[in-house]
């Protein structure tokens, strides 16, 4: 590329979605023929179910669905996560609230276009989504990352936040339960920062994804429903493809101040206008239709959980809390560096070395924790088959020598 051609700093700036590359890079191999199993993105194994699908088939003849609708969404849509806002999350909203988004991302995007100027900080508890602190750059922001180990549970201390706060500090984002570490805050968590974010006047992002994807008795905790006077402050980001496998179809949303939900609906409209209708249509199939398809596949993800558990704490020198929602295992690796591992004897320094050792040596595609805030950790989401997570785990623990 000549001199005059060099790119915008901005983007110079933001590293690539490291999940993504572990998925690209797994794909490509598996496309030369090799037999890859991959722990590495976050999608479930499962088809979308049928009468989601179907409602998007119908939708696909309708007219009304090929030509430009609203920005923000389709009004029945938006009036239907208003609903199941109130059903779920144990508090009103009104559909303006409501802007419908081009999968979940879009919405963290535009959350932070709208609260950030430049040089504002955002606390980011870690271990984290990797995506988070990269779009707080592409606003101008400054990510501040606040770390929690596997000692502490992977959970942050109020202490920890505010000592981290400063008089740049905009927001906070809540993530639970947790990619990458599964982990389930408890409502006294929750309660807790909500009220320190009033208190000093700091936004509250919640991104609530993974919010039907709770273990043993668990529960997602909503900000919105603990620290009601909270509501003028918080964001809630959401969307369908994490509960009812629709990764694909790209429909996420947030519910936000009026004064925030148009502000994106005028950045959307910039940016890509409405969300396929198709997609909407389907969304509002699985959010008004019956959870017997998502019951069914939390049942399946709770048995992988017991069983990824099980394999990764036989392995000397890792660590694995007990994840208690969404699907994924972060355990603790560091006891695995610096030493050698498999049939050459490799010698692993960092994370991101050993996911690249495992990979390469054994075909098995785990995501490295640089990628969280989170060194010396691996993330492996068994949203696959029983199959996979048994022959994948096997592999693991004969190159480790377990």
């Amino acid at each position: 590329m000549a001199e005059w051609q060099t790119l915008s700093n901005r983007i110079d700036s933001v590293a690539p979605s490291a999940t993504l590359a572990v998925d690209s890079k797994a794909k490509a191999m598996k496309a030369q023929g090799i037999d890859v199993i991959s722990f590495g993105a976050g999608e479930p194994d499962f088809p979308t179910p049928d009468f989601i699908a179907r409602a998007a088939s119908q939708a696909c003849l309708d007219p009304r669905n090929h030509r430009y609708t609203p920005t923000a969404g389709l009004p029945e849509l938006r009036q239907a996560i208003a609903d199941k806002t109130e059903r779920d999350s144990g508090y009103a909203v009104t559909p303006d609230q409501v802007v419908v988004t081009n999968g979940g991302k879009q919405a963290v995007y535009e959350t932070f276009q709208i609260l950030l100027n430049p040089g504002d900080q955002v606390i980011i508890p870690a271990p984290y989504w990797t995506s988070y602190p990269e779009m707080v750059t592409l606003a101008g922001g400054e990510p501040v990352p606040v770390l929690s180990g596997a000692d502490q549970g992977y959970l942050p201390s109020l202490d920890a936040l505010e000592a981290a706060r400063t008089e740049r500090t905009k927001a906070i984002i809540v993530n639970t339960p947790s990619n990458p570490t599964g982990v389930v805050w408890d409502d006294d968590l929750v309660r807790a920062i909500g009220q320190w974010a009033l208190e000093h006047r700091i936004w509250v992002v919640s991104d609530e994804i993974y919010e039907h994807l709770t273990y043993d008795g668990a529960h997602t905790p909503y900000p919105g429903a603990l620290v009601p006077e909270l509501r003028d402050q918080l964001i809630v980001l959401n969307g369908v493809a994490k509960t009812y496998a629709m990764t694909g179809w790209r429909v996420g949303w947030m519910v936000a101040p009026t004064a925030v939900s148009k502000a994106a609906g005028k950045l959307q409209g910039h940016m890509t206008s409405n969300v396929a209708n198709v997609s909407q249509r389907a969304a509002l199939a699985a959010i008004q239709g019956p959870m017997d398809a998502v019951e069914t596949m939390g049942r399946a993800f709770a048995h992988r959980r017991k069983s990824i558990m099980v394999a990764l704490n036989q392995v000397p020198g890792v660590e694995c809390p007990e994840p208690k929602g969404a699907f994924y295992a972060f355990p603790d690796v560091t006891g695995l560096l610096n030493r050698p591992l498999g049939p050459h004897g490799t010698i692993s320094r960092t994370s991101s070395d050993l996911a690249a050792a495992i990979l390469e040596e054994t075909h098995v595609a785990a995501v490295p924790g640089e990628a969280f805030g989170a060194p010396g950790h691996l993330r492996f989401s068994y949203a696959l088959s029983d199959q996979d997570l048994a022959e994948g785990m096997r592999r693991f623990q004969a190159w480790i020598g377990a």
